[in-house]
């Protein structure tokens, strides 16, 4: 394996090989909702009769997606913005929705990195005490009640310097000597922490009891439409698919990649991962009802940020070997986390280099400091926690799933680069794409997934969101759904200063077969 770092035609730089574009793309796809967000999903969803559902889900929406978004990544070697922008010039826009997303996400994921590596430090001496929610909420984050603070919460502003700064220095190093080294240390240090901590877990009292709550089957939740939505939602959420994250990383891989490939080990790996999780996070779950002499469906806080910062410190205190279960658990929750935050920083950074045709270092300083200024500003204050819930709620259950129907819809039905794109895929990969994808990404994705969004914004319509004042959902909630058009409208606006190139050629297949050679001239006409 070669460890230099090979240009595309334009100088692009590339992943040093194929090994390390799977590492980064898993290190993406393995974050945080696979720990906190599968295993409560997974038990409320009819335990192992929502394995179904979710395999469904993975086969029928998660990796069809996947293939997508590889394909324009590769194909036309670019963020999202001008990946879509070659592919069709009108759909520049959609390019910058996405990396609207990929920016609210990160400034309120790096605080949760940020209380992940606080609670690392914690777990040698157990500062939490007897009672984790006193603790988490009040001496920890302060926190107020719903409104709008200037007031910075010190213990997460340090640790949320340290992570920004991080994420500065390995996007300036670019993606062969930063991203790709940090996920070719960073993801074995993961699975191995998180198996430990699992196999740890496993020989608990009580734990087969947790297992027993997340795996024994109710078949009766098949027939519950929720349970389908609640399957396709973790699958898209888990696999960073739709929001320009596998776009902008497909972008770096090298003519002769196999794509498609790389994209079933990196689905089933993300899958993988997950049933780890599951195992893990209810085997403890199963311990603390033993502790309680209760049943895991008695307990609460079994999602979310509440079963990491709350359920786990209870756990937690109350094991054996305490502090370094603690310090696995919390070390893998910070890993997973910086793996996914840096994906999501490099997205929003190239698609600066590739506008305004800056390098790689000042896009990584500008967009580093610009989303650092955010994270402090509205999620490492008193009321951050509540701030990050409804930004994440709108964000993710709206934003990406109009992203990935619209993403559908344009190739589909408007840029019409679907049968393309397939060519691309097949013409690059082993494992080839039949004309099964075609139906798949224009109609049964875009449907399904328009169900659920019109079940959501219905749903929040109606009864609001966890209570918070009407105000508050507006700002923090609707008000994210509306930042994302405009930064879309705006960037799409500005002139480019950078790598537009009216007579690009998208890469033609390695066999230089002349059929896809004709579908490139009807490409480089079509963005012209």
């Amino acid at each position: 394996m070669t460890t230099s770092v090979s240009p595309a035609p334009e100088g692009r730089e590339t992943w040093t090989s194929n090994r390390g574009f799977i590492l980064a793309a898993i290190g993406s796809a393995a974050g945080l909702g696979n720990i906190w967000r599968f295993p409560g999903v997974a038990y409320e969803g009819g335990g192992g009769a929502f394995l179904i559902p979710y395999l469904i889900a993975l086969v029928t929406a998660g990796i069809p997606i996947l293939f997508l978004d590889y394909a324009v990544g590769h194909r036309f070697r670019a963020a999202a913005p001008l990946a879509f922008r070659r592919m069709w010039r009108k759909a520049e826009a959609l390019g910058w929705f996405q990396t609207a997303i990929l920016f609210v996400i990160s400034t309120y994921y790096a605080v949760i990195i940020a209380w992940s590596l606080s609670y690392f430090y914690f777990s040698f001496d157990l500062s939490w005490g007897d009672d984790a929610a006193a603790f988490f909420t009040g001496d920890y984050l302060h926190l107020g009640d719903p409104g709008v603070s200037t007031e910075i919460v010190g213990g997460v502003a340090w640790p949320l310097i340290a992570v920004w700064a991080a994420i500065i220095v390995i996007l300036a190093l670019g993606v062969a000597k930063g991203v790709e080294k940090l996920n070719v240390i960073g993801l074995p240090l993961l699975v191995l922490g998180f198996s430990a901590l699992v196999i740890k877990a496993l020989t608990l009292p009580g734990a087969s009891d947790g297992l027993n709550a997340l795996f024994t089957p109710d078949w009766g939740a098949l027939t519950d439409l929720n349970v389908w939505i609640a399957a396709y939602s973790q699958i898209f959420f888990s696999m960073s698919i739709a929001f320009g994250i596998m776009i902008s990383y497909a972008s770096f891989q090298r003519r002769k990649a196999n794509m498609t490939s790389s994209g079933l080990v990196v689905g089933f790996a993300n899958s993988s991962f997950e049933l780890l999780a599951g195992i893990g996070v209810f085997s403890t779950l199963g311990f603390l009802a033993h502790q309680q002499s209760v049943t895991v469906g008695e307990l609460e806080g079994i999602t979310g940020p509440t079963l990491s910062f709350i359920t786990f410190p209870t756990v937690i205190a109350q094991m054996p070997g305490s502090a370094l279960f603690g310090a696995l658990f919390f070390g893998s929750l910070a890993i997973a986390g910086f793996t996914s935050l840096i994906s999501l920083v490099l997205g929003v950074s190239v698609a600066f280099q590739e506008k305004f045709g800056l390098s790689k270092t000042t896009a990584a300083v500008s967009v580093g400091i610009v989303s650092a200024i955010v994270s402090f500003g509205l999620f490492a204050t008193t009321t951050g926690l509540i701030a990050l819930d409804t930004v994440d709620q709108f964000a993710n259950n709206i934003g990406i799933v109009v992203s990935a129907i619209a993403m559908c819809v344009v190739v589909v039905w408007l840029a019409r680069t679907i049968e393309t794109l397939r060519g691309h895929l097949n013409a690059v990969s082993t494992f080839t794409v039949g004309k099964w994808w075609i139906p798949v990404i224009g109609l049964y994705a875009p449907i399904f997934l328009g169900i659920m969004l019109v079940q959501k914004v219905y749903d929040l319509v109606k009864n609001g969101y966890e209570g918070y004042p009407t105000w508050y959902v507006g700002v923090f909630g609707w008000g994210t759904v509306v930042l994302l058009v405009v930064l879309a409208a705006v960037f799409t606006s500005i002139k480019w200063n950078g790598r537009d190139d009216p007579t690009f050629t998208p890469w033609p297949p390695v066999d230089g077969s002349a059929a896809e050679n004709a579908t490139s001239s009807t490409n480089k006409e079509a963005i012209r």
